[in-house]
């Protein structure tokens, strides 16, 4: 079990590294396991909506999408210009010691190639996450949001993502929460 253990304290450090990107917005916050929640949540929601996708696969890649960054560091755009990271050599470290760790290597793999449904609902998810932080940064008044929602509603592949992320820019952030309020 000693592998393991390390494995889950490797996972749970992206409770403590930041996102990188938000330097730039200027506001917002986010740490990788708090955006690899909400992308495995947003997952879990497609697999409710999307007929014939493997759930578990869904699911498994929107939580492992980012592991590699527990070693790597989350770098943004303008940081990967400069930076070289080895993810295959950070996964390959990873997974070495564990019995199930091919596993791990094959979902990551298959998310990153973008080839199979599942994969690409995967990364639209990925998107919706951070659409959701701009969009709820941008209603309570930042205006750097405004600049990077196109770019990050550009990215999305599939029909599904591309309506989710057009409701979402439609439904203001606190909708949910003000929409039954009585005094």
């Amino acid at each position: 079990m000693k592998p393991i253990a390390n494995l889950l304290f490797e996972a749970r450090i992206l409770k403590d590294v930041v996102r990188s990107g938000y330097a730039f917005l200027g506001s917002g916050k986010e740490s990788i396991a708090e955006h690899s929640f909400m992308t495995a949540f947003i997952c879990f929601v497609i697999s409710r909506i999307e007929p014939g996708i493997d759930t578990e696969k869904l699911l498994s890649m929107a939580l492992l999408h980012d592991i590699a960054e527990a070693r790597t560091g989350d770098l943004n755009y303008v940081e990967k210009k400069y930076s070289q990271v080895d993810e295959a050599k950070a996964i390959s470290h990873l997974i070495k010691p564990l019995p199930f760790g091919k596993d791990i290597q094959i979902l990551i793999e298959e998310f990153n190639l973008c080839e199979t449904r599942e994969a690409q609902l995967a990364h639209d998810a990925d998107q919706i996450s951070f659409i959701l932080e701009l969009k709820k940064l941008k209603d309570t008044g930042a205006k750097g949001p405004e600049r990077w929602l196109p770019y990050v509603l550009d990215r999305l592949k599939t029909d599904t993502g591309k309506k989710m992320a057009s409701d979402i820019m439609e439904t203001n952030w606190d909708e949910w929460w003000a929409n039954e309020y009585t005094e």
